[in-house]
């Protein structure tokens, strides 16, 4: 191949890949519920940088499974990119590593629902040109961290416009032996009542209510599916809009880090129907359509 051939090649390869200049960051977050901090990692995309300083954002909260931490979703998956494509704000928090992103009733140092669901959210406002309205937040998570967005939302209706689930293990009673789960749910056989009442299937009316966009997302081959077919026939029951998917594939990152794209595609399309822009003009309280 001569050189100039050699130019053009290269230069056209340039040219057809996409150039993802995401940021990412590492940011440590207090607990006032915990009274203490834990890391969470921020991706901010390439118009966060390159824009004016009037551009805000909107932003997509994205929780970790059991056992994982912050930094599960960037080492696994190549998520940095979809906050460019989109023009969001990804931010994963820790979770801690079995909290199930609840308020414990029997250890009254895990109270993580209110972290994940007031303080960090608080802070990344405050911290970050957001779009701080609801119809600017989306919430999801896998597994542990699946059940976690969808009771977070539930429970904080005026703060998530959508929320999302991948894999999730959106009920507590079928999780009995996961390790460590009784050390926030409590005794299953004592606490009943507790872990009857966060189950999301118990709780799906709630949905509709609050007009959450809801996008749920499973496995054929996950052991969790018959919880989300569960959910999903209750919801179209009670007559809650929402997108369930099943794909072929199971409990692993492979099925996660491309199931988290088309949920990101989703909270986009809904940000566009709520008129949300990823930027505000002259005017800081309220989107631009």
């Amino acid at each position: 191949m001569n050189s100039v051939r050699a130019f053009w090649l290269i230069l056209t390869l340039l040219v057809a890949a996409p150039a993802w200049a995401f940021q990412s960051r590492v940011v440590t977050i207090p607990s006032a519920a915990m009274h203490e901090s834990f890391d969470a990692t921020v991706v901010l995309p390439d118009q966060y940088a390159q824009g004016n300083s009037a551009e805000r954002f909107p932003v997509i909260y994205l929780l970790h499974g059991s056992g994982g931490d912050y930094t599960d979703w960037t080492a696994n998956s190549h998520i940095g990119k979809l906050a460019d494509r989109y023009h969001v704000i990804l931010v994963m928090p820790d979770g801690g590593h079995e909290s199930w992103y609840i308020d414990s009733p029997v250890n009254p140092r895990s109270r993580y629902e209110t972290y994940v669901g007031t303080e960090v959210v608080a802070y990344v406002d405050a911290h970050f040109r957001t779009l701080a309205t609801k119809e600017a937040r989306a919430i999801t998570g896998l597994s542990m961290g699946g059940f976690g967005a969808l009771h977070i939302a539930l429970d904080r209706p005026d703060e998530f416009g959508a929320a999302g689930s991948i894999s999730g293990a959106v009920d507590p009673r079928g999780s009995e032996d996961e390790p460590g789960i009784e050390q926030v749910f409590g005794d299953p056989g004592r606490d009943a009542g507790f872990w009857n009442s966060e189950a999301i299937v118990e709780n799906a009316r709630g949905f509709g209510n609050a007009h959450i966009a809801l996008t749920i997302d499973c496995g054929v081959n996950d052991s969790l599916v018959e919880s989300n077919r569960t959910l999903h026939e209750r919801l179209v029951e009670l007559g809650v809009p929402h997108a369930y998917t099943e794909r072929p594939g199971g409990h692993t990152w492979k099925y996660w880090a491309n199931a988290v794209q088309y949920q990101v595609l989703f909270f986009a399309g809904a940000f566009r129907r709520a008129h949300v822009a990823s930027h505000l003009a002259d005017n800081p309280t309220s989107a631009a359509s």
